[in-house]
This record gives structure tokens, C-alpha cells and sequence, in this order.
């Protein structure tokens, strides 16, 4: 006995004909005449009597159409309570540290000005971290600018960020000119902890090109690295669109990298086995759309 058997039976209670119980079902009048023998041989009890072409419920029929009915109608309720148990659930959203400074924020103000009811709690750590937290199932997304290792993840690309050169106005390199990677060697420089997605694409970066530096600090904020770097201590790489209102004010200077280019891929990642509820999916397709839909006032990052 299924629900089908059950749904079957009450069209056929409501309109005691087989023929119209089939066209409001939608289904062939035979697979409506087999649903009810195979529900009367499941019971081993007659459901409708026949007389001439009419049908008509028998006691037996009527004692299980008020059951019946109780048991679909549960189930409706069942089904709706729980679609409606996956717009109530918050989502854990995690990002990495820079993607927490240069695009978190604007996108938690975009969807709560689209879902003013879901709950988004959301938590910062560098890339390695978020991935461990991912695999865990300790978060249901997650926003980075790393590279992924585990095969048991899934990321999707969402915005392009690119690092700058930036130092002191006072610093002798702001007023160096960069033609070629060789014209860094030995920069001094301070870099985010291991396990941050800007350090990797750093390091990757300088690697391929041969070029020697030296690290002069290891912080694992951004804010702390350009503080450092505007007290003239030190050269740094971090994201343009973090530093584009200490440059605009003056307080820091991109400095001209020549043929080095420091481009990275923002990415959401999820597990692959992860069920993704509608608003996880809803929360994804903003997020492919953020281009669109960040401020005006900003360039895409």
C-alpha cells in the first residue's frame, strides 16, 4: 500500500467512477481499476460494490476512506512543513580572510535586503582552515580565494581579485620603476600566516619567476599588514580592492609590478555530497551574480 494507492482511492471515493477518477489523475482508467484490486487484495477486503455501472463504497470502503484521508492529509502537512523547515534553517557561511574584508560584508546587506527572514551566520578564517571546516560539514558554504585541495569539494567561480605592490609614500621602492621581475629581488616584504589563499598565490607567483625576497613579517590580518606598511616599515601584497581607499587618500602607493601579474579567482565551495537547500542554491546564484549587484560606487573586485 502507498500513497498512490491511497490518492487513487479517494479520486475514485469522490467521484465513484472509475473513468473520471482517471482523467482528474491524469492516468490510464486500467491503472486506476488495478490500483483498487491490488488495494482490496492488500487488505483482503471489498472496497466498492458494483451495480450496473455504478459503484458505491462499501463499509469497508468507508472506514478506510476517513483513514485515508487522515494519512494523506498528515503527509501534505509533512511535505510543507518541511519545505518550509529549509527557508528556517540558517545557513554557515564561511569566508576567507580577504574575501571577509573586500566582499562579505557587501554580500550578507545584499541578501538580507532579498531574504529579510534567512539566517546567514557567518565566520572567518584563512583558506586551509575553511577547507578542514567544509569536509567536516561544519560549514554549509564557504568563500575563498585559495587553493582547494581535497577532491571532495566543489567550487564555482564568482568574482576575479587581483594583489598590488603597495608601500609607504616615504618608502624608496614607491619610486622605483619595476620593468622586469628581476628589478624585485630581495623586496621586503610582509606576508599573511600559512594557509592564507593571498600568501599561496604570492609565493606562486615569485616562485615562477625566480625572484628572491625577504619576508620581514608573517601577520594574519590585512589591517595589521597595511598599518606596518604605512608606517614605512615594509612592502606588502595585497588585494587592490583592499587598499584602493589608502591609495585614493595618499597614504599608500601601488607601486608598477612590470610583467608580474598577482590574479586569483574568488570562489564558493561546497562538499560534493552536500544537499544544497533552495536558499544554499539562492545564496550561490547571487554570488555568480555579484558583479552585477555590488554598490556603485565600487569596481568590481
Amino acid at each position: 500500500m502507498t500513497f498512490r494507492h491511497l490518492r487513487i482511492f479517494l479520486t475514485v471515493c469522490e467521484t465513484l467512477n472509475m473513468t473520471k477518477a482517471a482523467k482528474e489523475l491524469h492516468i490510464s482508467q486500467p491503472s486506476v481499476t488495478q490500483a483498487i484490486h491490488e488495494l482490496e487484495a492488500h487488505y483482503g477486503l471489498l472496497l466498492f460494490k458494483r451495480s450496473g455501472r455504478q459503484i458505491f463504497l462499501t463499509p469497508a470502503g468507508r472506514h478506510l476512506e476517513q483513514l485515508a484521508s487522515q494519512i494523506i492529509s498528515l503527509q501534505q502537512q509533512a511535505e510543507a512543513s518541511m519545505h518550509a523547515l529549509q527557508h528556517q534553517l540558517p545557513i554557515w557561511l564561511g569566508a576567507s580572510i580577504t574575501i571577509g574584508d573586500v566582499f562579505l560584508v557587501d554580500l550578507l546587506q545584499h541578501a538580507r535586503q532579498l531574504w529579510p527572514d534567512q539566517e546567514i551566520l557567518s565566520a572567518v578564517h584563512n583558506t586551509e582552515e575553511l577547507e578542514q571546516l567544509l569536509l567536516e560539514d561544519k560549514l554549509d558554504l564557504a568563500l575563498v580565494e585559495g587553493r582547494l585541495t581535497s577532491p571532495h569539494l566543489t567550487t564555482v567561480p564568482i568574482l576575479t581579485d587581483w594583489l598590488t605592490l603597495i608601500a609607504s609614500p616615504e618608502n624608496e621602492w614607491a619610486h622605483k620603476t619595476i620593468q622586469t621581475a628581476r628589478d624585485l629581488d630581495h623586496l621586503p616584504v610582509f606576508v599573511r600566516e600559512e594557509g592564507s589563499g593571498t600568501r599561496e598565490l604570492f609565493e606562486r607567483v615569485m616562485q615562477e619567476h625566480h625572484v628572491p625576497y625577504h619576508v620581514i613579517g608573517v601577520y594574519n590580518n590585512s589591517t595589521a599588514i597595511k598599518n606596518a606598511v604605512m608606517a614605512n616599515l615594509g612592502l606588502s601584497f595585497l588585494s587592490r580592492t583592499l587598499v584602493r581607499k589608502e591609495v585614493a587618500d595618499g597614504r599608500l602607493v601601488e607601486v608598477p609590478m612590470g610583467e608580474l601579474e598577482f590574479k586569483r579567482v574568488f570562489r564558493i565551495a561546497y562538499r560534493k555530497d552536500k544537499y544544497l537547500t533552495p536558499p544554499m542554491e539562492a545564496l550561490i546564484d547571487e554570488c555568480k551574480r555579484s558583479e552585477e549587484w555590488l554598490h556603485g560606487d565600487r569596481e568590481p573586485v
